[in-house]
């Protein structure tokens, strides 16, 4: 395996490189991700889609690193090693090519060929009387200000109701392991689409032998009968004066203002 931690600049700190990449990812199964999604080369390339790959992963985990700063550091473990021969860093438009070129689905494939509980029986917060503990959520994030994302994701306005927001925003809605925190499936889409709708689209990952938590503004009919369908457990906050249609309490948990138990 490669040296795991080597200093980038002093804005990026210490950070692990291309071998703990490689060791959470194998590239077997970064080829295949890639192969699946129509990415193989067809001839030798300087950037090899598989580093690409794992050069997208670096960005999201090294943010807001540059791009040369975070492909440097990925290959810094093999330089030191004597492994990269006559292979140099591309220029930063070359990078910048090659993510287009790569597309999401690779690291989409990716995503849902890998994720999946870690928590065991000792994980503090992982299962309750049995029952492993999963959370939906939703949250927004800013994008870069221009006009390809404003038009994929939208502006939100701004809190003064005249003028537009500083830049466009993308939603997500994600199911998440309680005790590990990792990220079990998400949807993402434009600031406009609601997190109920995103959410709507979370029970696949869903079944028996899993309590899924959600907090009051989850609470409806439609969302509630898709996730109790799966077989799981749901234990949702819900407001002191439910409106009509929706789940009432049924039970009650000390600190928790409401709750439902299918």
């Amino acid at each position: 395996m490669f040296p795991g931690v080597v200093r980038v600049s002093g804005d990026v700190g210490e950070l692990s490189g291309l071998g703990l990449l490689a060791w959470v990812y194998p590239s077997g199964l970064v080829d295949r991700a890639v192969a699946v999604c129509g990415r193989a080369e067809q001839r030798r390339r300087l950037l090899r889609a598989r580093l690409v790959v794992y050069f997208v992963l670096g960005l999201a985990l090294f943010s807001p690193a540059p791009y040369l700063d975070v492909m440097r550091h990925l290959v810094e473990g093999l330089r030191s090693q004597g492994l990269l021969g006559d292979w140099r860093v591309p220029a930063e438009s070359s990078l910048f090519r090659a993510r287009q070129w790569l597309g999401p689905e690779p690291l989409r494939v990716l995503f849902t060929t890998t994720a999946e509980p870690m928590g065991t029986e000792s994980t503090p917060g992982a299962f309750w009387r049995g029952l492993r503990m999963l959370a939906v959520d939703g949250t927004c994030w800013d994008v870069a200000d221009s006009s390809a994302d404003e038009a994929a994701f939208g502006r939100p306005g701004s809190s003064r109701g005249h003028d537009r927001g500083s830049f466009p925003q993308v939603r997500m809605a994600c199911l998440i392991e309680v005790g590990t925190h990792l990220v079990l499936d998400a949807e993402l889409a434009g600031w406009r689409t609601g997190e109920v709708t995103l959410v709507g689209r979370l029970p696949r990952s869903c079944g028996p032998g899993q309590l899924v938590l959600a907090d009051r503004e989850f609470l409806g009919v439609p969302l509630w009968q898709a996730f109790t369908v799966t077989g799981a457990d749901l234990l949702w906050r819900v407001p002191a004066n439910p409106r009509p249609g929706e789940p009432g309490p049924v039970g009650s948990v000390p600190g928790v203002a409401g709750v439902s138990i299918g």
